[in-house]
Parts: structure tokens; C-alpha cells; sequence
């Protein structure tokens, strides 16, 4: 790999989608796992968005 593909790969944000799926990840039964999927789907992992001025 190249320099600049290795300092991509350290500075990268993660996707909306890849915070989730981590998070779901990290759930320690079935009902934890579905409290958090019901907080992914209420919108409250999202970061919000501040009106601009």
C-alpha cells in the first residue's frame, strides 16, 4: 500500500452505516439488540443537524 492510501485509511470517517452496524454489534442479548435497533430507527445515533445561519 502507499502512503496516501494508508493515511486515508487512518483518517476516514466512518459511514452512517458502518457507526450502526457497529453499535448493533455491540449489543449483549436479543433484547439489547432490539432496544438499540429501535434508537437506530427512531433517528437517535443521527447526527442532528444545526440550521444555518
Amino acid at each position: 500500500m502507499t502512503i496516501f492510501s494508508n493515511l486515508f485509511r487512518v483518517f476516514k470517517v466512518p459511514s452512517d452505516a458502518e457507526r450502526e452496524r457497529s453499535y448493533l454489534e455491540g449489543a449483549s442479548d436479543l433484547l439489547d439488540l432490539e432496544h438499540r435497533q429501535r434508537e437506530i430507527d427512531r433517528g437517535r445515533l443521527r447526527a442532528r443537524e444545526l440550521p444555518y445561519y
